[in-house]
C-alpha cells in the first residue's frame, strides 16, 4: 500500500489526529491515517461541538472588561484539577496542565488564527465554580467561541488533510479498523487490523462492522488518536468512580457510537499504561435529541444562571448545584443524595422569559447562526431577538423532556406524566418558587442563586446574551412556566494513555514505549489526564489542538 507512507501512521481521523498530521505535513513528512468510519466523519467528535476554546488574557476578554492572567488561570486550574497522584498517575498530567495553560495564555490565540480559526467577540463564563476562591471553577469568563462552532475548529485541519491528499502527501484509509499494534522487541513498528465493508452512512451515524479482509502496515511511529469511552456505556459504568456514587441505570450519549475506547484498549493490550480511568466528565443537563443522529443521542443545555434546579421529587438542589457552576459537584450530589440518587434524572423549572434569554444548546447543529458564520443573525437573534432561538423552539415543541403550563398545579401534573417514577407535589413546588421569588425585591439577597444572577449581570457579555434580568418566576407576564427533564449525558474521558510532554506513550513500568505516541482524549488530552478531576471547559478541543501540536512537532524532530 505504498512504503513511502511508512514514517507516520495515525489511528483516528478526529481533531487530534488531524492536528498531528497537519504538523507533520507542514514539515514535509508523509502521513498515513487509518479510520474505521467513512470519509464523511473527517474531524470526528469536534465537528459536532459548540466550538468553545479556553484562552487567557485575550483582546476579546479585555474588550469586555475581563482582567485575566496566567497566574489566575493556573490557580483556577490547580484548584479544579486537585491533582493527588503526583508520584504516579498525575506526574505527567500536572506538567501537561501547566504547559497547556501557558500555551493558552501566550501563543495559542495567534497560532489558531494562523491555522484558520476565527473567534467571535463572545466570551462565555463556563464552570463558574463551587463558591470558593480555592475551589473548582473559572474566576472569570474564558470560554471563547469559534466562528463555525466545532466545524470552525475542525475544518481548517480537515482542509489541510484534503490538500495533502491532492498533493500525494497523505494516504487516508477509511473503513480500516486497527485491532492490534505490531511490536518488534520493545518498540511499536506498525499495526494490524480489519478492512470493513463500504458504508455511506451520514456523518455520526452507526456503520456496519462486516469484515472484508485484513491489513498490516509498518511505520516508524504510530499515533493513537481514537478518542475516549463516552459512547461505550459499559466502559463508563465499569470505571465509574465510587466518589460519584452509583452509575445511573439510564444515560444518554453526547458522542457518536464509535467513541468506544477501543483504541486505548488495544494500546493497553500491547503494554501501554492507561491511567486515571476513574476520572470522567459527564453532564447533568442532558436532553433527548428529538432529531437523533446516533443511538441515545443527547444534547446538553448550556444554561444561564436563572433556572431553578430540582431533584426528581421536586426538592430544590443546594448550592453550589446551580446551573453552569459545578458540573461534577452537581453530578456527585445527584448520585449520592439519599433522595436524588434513587432516580436517573432531575428538573429545571423556569419560565418563557428565562428560556428566551438564557437557553443555548451545545453542538454545531444546534447553533446554525454561529455554525454558518451569520454575524448579522447572531446580533439580531441573540442580542436583540424576540422569543427563543429556533433550535430551542424546536425542543420546546418536539422534545420529549419539555412541558409547559400556566399554573404550578398543571406544570407538576405534566412533569409527573412524563416522569412517573417519582412524584412532584404541586404545593411543595409552589413554595420553593415563592420563597425564591421573595428574594427578588431587593438588590441584595441571601439566596446564593440570586447572588449568582446579579454577579453574572455585572459582566456585559452575560448581560447582553446569557443572563435575564432578575424577576419572579411566577410572574404571569413572564410565563408560561416550563419544566425540563434532565438526564445524565456521557461525554468525556479525563484519563487516558500516559504520555510525556512529547506525547510518547509510557509502559506500565514508566519507561518510554518506543514508536508509540498518543494525542487528544486517548491521552487524557495529555499526560494521561491533564484536567485532573475537573475541567474548566473549552479545554477539550483545546487539549486536542495542543496535544496534537506537541505530538506532531515531536515526530518532526524525531523523524527528520
Amino acid at each position: 500500500m505504498g512504503s513511502e507512507f511508512g514514517s507516520v501512521l495515525i489511528i483516528g481521523a478526529g481533531l487530534a489526529g488531524l492536528v498531528v498530521a497537519a504538523e507533520a505535513l507542514d514539515a514535509g513528512l508523509k502521513v498515513r491515517i487509518l479510520d474505521q468510519e467513512n470519509s464523511a466523519n473527517l474531524g470526528g467528535q469536534a465537528y459536532w461541538s459548540f466550538g468553545g476554546l479556553f484562552l487567557v488574557d485575550t483582546p476579546e476578554q479585555r474588550r469586555l472588561g475581563v482582567r485575566d492572567s496566567f497566574d489566575l488561570a493556573w490557580s483556577d486550574w490547580q484548584h479544579s484539577a486537585q491533582f493527588d497522584r503526583l508520584g504516579n498517575e498525575d506526574v505527567w498530567a500536572h506538567r501537561w496542565a501547566k504547559a497547556y495553560v501557558e500555551f493558552a495564555a501566550t501563543e495559542k490565540r495567534s497560532w489558531i488564527k494562523r491555522k484558520g480559526i476565527d473567534l467571535t467577540p463572545v466570551v462565555g463564563w463556563a464552570e463558574r465554580g463551587d463558591g470558593r476562591a480555592e475551589g473548582h471553577g473559572n474566576s472569570v469568563p474564558r470560554f471563547h467561541i469559534a466562528w463555525g462552532t466545532g466545524t470552525g475548529v475542525s475544518e481548517p485541519f480537515a482542509d489541510r488533510i484534503r490538500e495533502g491528499l491532492r498533493m500525494g502527501q497523505v494516504q487516508l484509509l477509511n473503513r480500516h479498523r486497527v485491532t492490534e499494534l505490531v511490536t518488534t522487541g520493545r518498540s511499536v513498528t506498525g499495526v494490524r487490523g480489519e478492512v470493513l465493508s463500504p458504508d455511506d452512512a451520514p456523518r455520526g451515524q452507526g456503520s456496519t462492522r462486516t469484515v472484508l479482509g485484513q491489513f498490516e502496515f509498518s511505520a516508524e511511529a504510530v499515533v493513537v488518536a481514537t478518542g475516549g469511552i463516552g459512547g461505550n456505556h459499559d466502559l463508563v459504568r465499569k470505571f465509574w468512580p465510587t466518589r460519584l456514587g452509583d452509575a445511573p441505570e439510564h444515560m444518554i450519549t453526547g458522542v457518536p457510537e464509535y467513541v468506544d475506547g477501543s483504541g486505548i484498549e488495544l494500546a493497553q493490550a500491547s503494554g501501554a499504561r492507561w491511567v486515571n480511568r476513574d476520572r470522567m466528565w459527564h453532564y447533568t443537563e442532558g436532553i433527548q435529541n428529538w432529531n437523533s443522529i446516533w443511538p441515545s443521542h443527547g444534547i446538553r443545555i448550556l444554561p444561564g444562571p436563572s433556572s431553578m434546579w430540582f431533584d426528581a421529587e421536586g426538592n430544590r438542589l443546594k448550592a453550589p448545584c446551580l446551573p453552569g457552576h459545578d458540573t461534577l459537584g452537581t453530578l456527585k450530589y445527584l448520585r449520592t443524595d439519599p433522595i436524588a440518587r434513587k432516580y436517573d434524572y432531575s428538573w429545571f423549572v423556569l419560565n418563557q422569559r428565562i428560556v428566551e434569554k438564557e437557553f443555548a444548546l451545545s453542538g454545531s447543529e444546534q447553533n446554525p447562526d454561529l455554525t454558518n458564520r451569520d454575524k448579522a443573525g447572531v446580533v439580531k437573534d441573540r442580542i436583540f431577538g424576540k422569543g427563543a432561538p429556533a433550535p430551542v423552539r424546536d425542543f420546546l415543541d418536539k422534545g420529549a423532556d419539555f412541558v409547559s403550563a400556566t399554573t404550578v398545579e398543571e406544570l407538576a401534573t405534566k412533569m409527573n406524566s412524563i416522569a412517573p417514577e417519582a412524584f412532584v407535589e404541586p404545593e411543595r413546588l409552589r413554595q420553593h418558587l415563592l420563597v425564591r421569588d421573595s428574594q427578588i425585591e431587593n438588590p441584595f439577597s441571601k439566596d446564593q442563586q440570586i447572588q449568582s444572577i446579579r454577579n453574572a449581570r455585572k459582566y456585559i457579555g452575560d448581560r447582553l446574551t446569557r443572563a435575564v434580568a432578575p424577576h419572579r418566576i411566577l410572574d404571569p407576564a413572564a410565563g408560561p412556566l416550563i419544566a425540563v427533564k434532565l438526564h445524565i449525558l456521557t461525554r468525556k474521558s479525563l484519563g487516558g494513555l500516559q504520555t510525556d510532554l512529547s506525547g510518547r506513550v509510557l509502559k506500565e513500568d514508566g519507561s518510554i514505549f518506543d514508536g508509540l505516541y498518543a494525542a487528544g482524549e486517548a491521552s487524557g488530552f495529555g499526560g494521561g489526564g491533564m484536567h485532573g478531576y475537573n475541567a474548566l471547559e473549552g479545554t477539550f478541543l483545546g487539549g486536542c489542538l495542543f496535544s496534537g501540536r506537541q505530538v506532531g512537532r515531536a515526530l518532526v524532530g524525531a523523524l527528520q
